[in-house]
């Protein structure tokens, strides 16, 4: 049942950013730069150190993550938003610190913990973009690595906080997306229903 799940939450994370470079093709989607920047960094890292690891399962999926980073952090040079304000400039300075904690720390718990902030650092100009202009992401992007990430969770031997704590962040990192990309259609609907009543 595990390798089902297994099975799963890879073609989901496969599937995510075809939806995601339609969305950018035909304007529906103006991804953050700086985020998809660091995102970047964060999959080539990975990629690098699981091949220089001889990793033979787990180097397929992140391969095919940083190829899909590639095409998204390009499709942001032109069809992007943000990247030099000053917060979007400190937010890339801190997940760069803490891209460098991860890869020099000889601590693999220290070393997830790292990668989790700067990719969290990494989110947060997006995260920021998103509640001020909600129509320039897809929530179904972000909903379908919310499954990813659940399927992997499902998929995990064991409970301890170093297997789970990377797919419960992207659980929440991407929830916290949807939910501020639906927020203004809820409170539409909210609206719509306080007419009603009165």
């Amino acid at each position: 049942m595990q390798k089902f799940f297994l099975v799963l939450s890879i073609l989901t994370a496969l599937f995510s950013p075809l939806v995601y470079t339609k969305a950018i093709l035909r304007g529906e989607a103006k991804p953050h730069r700086t985020t998809r920047f660091v995102l970047l960094l964060i999959t080539s890292l990975t990629t690098a150190s699981l091949f220089a690891q001889h990793d033979q399962v787990a180097i397929w999926l992140a391969g095919v993550s940083t190829l899909q980073s590639i095409l998204i952090f390009i499709l942001s040079i032109k069809r992007g938003m943000g990247g030099w304000a000053k917060t979007d400039l400190l937010c890339l300075f801190i997940a760069l610190f803490g891209i460098l904690l991860w890869k020099t720390t000889s601590n693999p718990t220290l070393a997830l913990y790292s990668a989790i902030f700067a990719d969290f650092t990494g989110m947060v100009p997006a995260l920021v973009k998103t509640f001020y202009y909600p129509k320039t992401e897809v929530w179904s992007f972000y909903l379908l690595d919310v499954f990813a990430a659940g399927f992997n969770l499902l998929a995990l031997k064991g409970w301890s906080p170093q297997e789970f704590s990377y797919p419960i962040y992207i659980m929440l990192i991407n929830l916290a997306m949807v939910l501020l990309i639906i927020r203004p259609k809820l409170s539409l609907k909210k609206d719509e229903v306080l007419v009603k009543q009165s």
